[in-house]
């Protein structure tokens, strides 16, 4: 598994609609979801700062991910453009795998 993490700070005002976009359903979960190996995005929301949010887009592989960036690249750009509006500030927090565990030696 593939897991890419952002952090948001939402503009005053602008909460309802980045969690139209960026939540289930949404904007970005309809562009991820096209791809079959895309497993799923959560969107989290700070308990003691109200507008800020955590994305989690879950993929199958770190290949699988970079598959999609290149063959949506151009959708992705464009919605990242459309999205600004929403964010005073946007933060890759980082791009996590799962970790396999090493064989026994018996």
């Amino acid at each position: 598994m593939f897991l890419v993490l952002w952090e948001f700070e939402v503009k005053p005002g602008c909460e309802q609609r980045f969690e139209k976009v960026y939540g289930p359903g949404g904007d970005w979960d309809s562009l991820f979801r096209r791809d079959r190996n895309h497993a799923r995005t959560q969107v989290f929301r700070d308990t003691s700062k109200p507008r800020v949010y955590i994305t989690a887009d879950y993929w199958i592989s770190r290949k699988s991910y970079e598959e999609f960036l290149q063959a949506a690249g151009n959708e992705y750009k464009y919605l990242d453009s459309v999205s600004e509006e929403l964010t005073a500030n946007e933060r890759h927090v980082g791009s996590y795998e799962t970790i396999v565990a090493p064989c026994e030696n018996p």
